[in-house]
């Protein structure tokens, strides 16, 4: 019995190791030709990162022809809120369609999350009809089941499930929203309804706002700190800046592609931002914890807060933290010059009976300015991207697994100590 041990050993330790969500949207539907151009639409509208960063998840796909006859005709802003809508946040399978209580559920979308839509028009209507048909169709009242199920095309229970369905889903005036027009978006007005005024007129008076506008094309996203994030403590005087590092801190909140919250939560590599003029020079680190993206950037960090834009190739995110390069501010977090040093009361030694002569009022009134330093949340030390150790998500997966495997393992190695008994 003692032979076994090595190998149930390693099989326990192959258990724990299992990832629990380990799959891969593109990789799976690149097997199936009928899904290739869904497959490149996903891509298109980076739901395929969206996709990948859910546990549990369902993928309602269309086949060429079906989605030819969507693409063909609508706007990609319009094409990515059609796909969303056949993203179900749970897992279903071909049994458990059959299987709905009552025959009929309410299921979220993705297209719910985007916080675009009003009521239930993000939820997805499915009801059995029996007969070894499912439908389809809107939450909204009076909505048709224009959809249904054709067959199961993968699954990795419980993680990601793959079916193939008729038509797309249609909620009402999804397909009637008008495609927007990049060059008129108003980003200022955005920030200001957003709650971040003071980077908005920031951008305004240094002159980079023209070029984030001149970037919107070949795709933007634009990380603002809210207002708050210029009232806390620690917070460098950006006033005692040069107008050349407003302009490279400005740019240092812009990276030169589309990165909704979900590519940015599967992001593993350094990103360049607006700034970034050589390898490695100004870019940020992301790390994800579950819906949590939280930005590194040597000197601070800051959490991605909310989405005020996601329009592709667009997209705007408000952040808790003002970014702090730390090629600006890594050995000294306010650039300006320290004043000149204040005279002090030289100290009289223990034996000396002479008292020791009290500064002027002048020198009272006037104490030297302390240096000051990167806020709390952001000290080197204790943050991620530090030298201290990170597990990102993809990492932290491969602890966790599902209760029958530890099950297993534990009975492993209880039958490996009783065989020596």
């Amino acid at each position: 019995m003692a032979s076994l041990f090595l190998p149930l050993l390693f099989l326990t330790i192959s258990l724990f190791s299992l990832p629990s969500n380990a799959h891969n949207i593109t990789a799976i539907l690149s097997s199936f030709p009928d899904y290739s151009l869904y497959n490149s639409y996903l891509t298109k509208t980076k739901l395929n990162d969206e996709i990948n960063s859910r546990t549990t998840i369902t993928c309602l796909v269309l086949n060429n022809a079906a989605m030819s006859s969507l693409a063909g005709k609508h706007p990609l802003s319009v094409i990515k809120n059609a796909l969303s809508l056949l993203i179900l946040l749970d897992y279903f399978d071909g049994q458990k369609l059959h299987d709905i209580s009552n025959g009929t559920i309410l299921s979220t979308t993705l297209y719910q999350t985007t916080g675009q839509v009003e009521g239930n028009l993000g939820f997805v209507n499915i009801t059995d009809l029996k007969g070894g048909k499912v439908g389809f169709g809107s939450a909204a009242p009076g909505s048709k089941l224009d959809s249904s199920y054709s067959k199961s095309v993968k699954q990795i229970p419980y993680n990601i499930s793959v079916l193939e369905v008729t038509a797309p889903i249609i909620s009402p005036g999804l397909l009637s929203a008008p495609a927007p027009s990049l060059s008129d978006v108003n980003i200022t007005a955005l920030l200001e309804k957003a709650g971040c005024k003071t980077f908005a007129s920031l951008i305004v008076s240094s002159g980079v706002l023209k070029i984030y506008q001149s970037e919107i094309d070949k795709g933007l996203t634009v990380f603002a700190p809210n207002d708050e994030a210029f009232k806390k403590a620690g917070v460098p005087d950006l006033s005692k800046l040069t107008s050349a590092e407003i302009v490279t801190l400005l740019q240092y909140h812009a990276v030169a592609e589309y990165s909704p919250k979900g590519s940015l939560k599967t992001t593993k590599a350094p990103i360049s931002t607006l700034a970034s003029n050589g390898a490695g020079k100004y870019v940020l680190k992301v790390s994800a914890s579950g819906d949590d993206v939280t930005l590194n950037t040597g000197v601070d960090t800051s959490r991605v807060a909310e989405t005020v834009l996601d329009d592709t190739p667009l997209c705007i995110l408000t952040v808790d933290n003002i970014l702090l390069p730390k090629e600006l501010f890594a050995t000294s977090p306010s650039p300006a010059p320290a004043p000149a040093p204040v005279s002090s009361p030289t100290p009289t030694p223990a034996t000396s009976p002479s008292p020791v002569e009290a500064p002027s009022p002048s020198e009272a009134a006037s104490p030297p300015a302390p240096p000051i330093s990167p806020t709390s949340e952001g000290s080197p030390a204790t943050t991620p991207g530090s030298s201290q150790s990170v597990i990102s998500p993809s990492e932290a997966s491969y602890f966790k697994a599902p209760a029958l495997f530890k099950i297993l393992g534990t009975v492993s190695i209880v039958l490996v100590f009783a065989s020596f008994s």
